[in-house]
């Protein structure tokens, strides 16, 4: 909710922007209950009266039956769970991804053109916008990626989940607390920016019982979402197509990172890229 823009535009507010303009036709906000007072002042205040607008409220005690949040746990269940908990509010063709992430118009783009073009069904089939490496970075200190790979018809088949990287004497590294491993920079990696369809609720869905019986004992255990899409993956009750940004992702990882992202934001307005005034 911190306003970032030059005219104190939340990150999401141009995430909304450019899937209005790539074809999105409704906007669905998953929120904890007890932010959506101030979600509505600092965020939905700012929109257009007439987008069309639903919330999907993440709660702890949203689960499958027979199950109940352990007594002492405080920690939201997950990025999985989150997703899982707007299945009443999503019937159409969708992209999910994080509020607080700066994402670009590209992927977007190629979100509305691969569900339009698709002509495989969407019923076991998704996507996922991948960014290129060095546009993930941050200068403030070392970033944990997922990198992707994929077959030969650029399909997933793995996110591999890579910590501490970051450029040291001119080469980027990652998994410094064991053997360094080189990068080039142009690996393709996750973002947490997805497009399914609503079938995809039913799939996680099957994914969160057995999960709870194994971890939902667990205070700081969490149903994330990539874990989550490469079990599916792997089992290959789901077929994820690998799309490549254009983009430069911009985020705020560290404090540091704030000033580089607003000013990264007033260059974007200040090339036309973006209007003086987003509504």
């Amino acid at each position: 909710m911190d306003g970032l823009g030059p005219k104190g535009e939340v990150l999401l507010e141009y995430s909304i922007y450019d899937a209005l303009k790539a074809g999105f036709g409704k906007v669905v906000f998953i929120i904890r209950k007890d932010i959506e007072s101030a979600f509505r002042e600092c965020v939905i205040n700012r929109l257009p009266a007439n987008l069309p607008i639903d919330f999907a409220f993440q709660e702890m005690e949203k689960l499958p039956d027979g199950f109940s949040s352990p007594e002492g746990r405080s920690k939201p269940w997950g990025t999985a769970h989150a997703l899982w908990c707007a299945r009443d509010v999503v019937k159409e063709n969708f992209a999910v991804l994080n509020a607080d992430d700066f994402y670009g118009f590209s992927g977007f783009e190629k979100l509305a053109s691969f569900f339009s073009q698709n002509e495989l069904g969407l019923e076991k089939m998704g996507a996922l916008i991948g960014f290129r490496l060095g546009k993930t970075l941050s200068d403030s200190g070392s970033v944990a990626r997922g990198i992707c790979r994929q077959d030969e018809n650029g399909f997933l088949t793995s996110i591999e989940e890579k910590t501490d990287i970051q450029t040291i004497n001119g080469i980027l590294q990652c998994d410094l607390d064991s053997k360094p491993i080189a990068l080039f920079g142009n690996e393709l990696v996750s973002m947490n920016f997805w497009g399914f369809s609503p079938s995809i609720f039913d799939l996680v869905g099957s994914q969160f019982g057995p999960w709870l019986s194994k971890n939902g004992k667990e205070l700081k255990s969490e149903f994330l979402l990539p874990s989550t899409i490469g079990d599916l993956v792997a089992t290959n009750a789901l077929k994820i197509k690998v799309l490549d940004s254009e983009d430069e992702w911009i985020g705020v990882t560290y404090a540091a990172d704030k000033d580089k992202t607003k000013a990264k934001l007033l260059e974007l307005n200040q090339e036309g890229i973006y209007p003086d005034k987003l509504w």
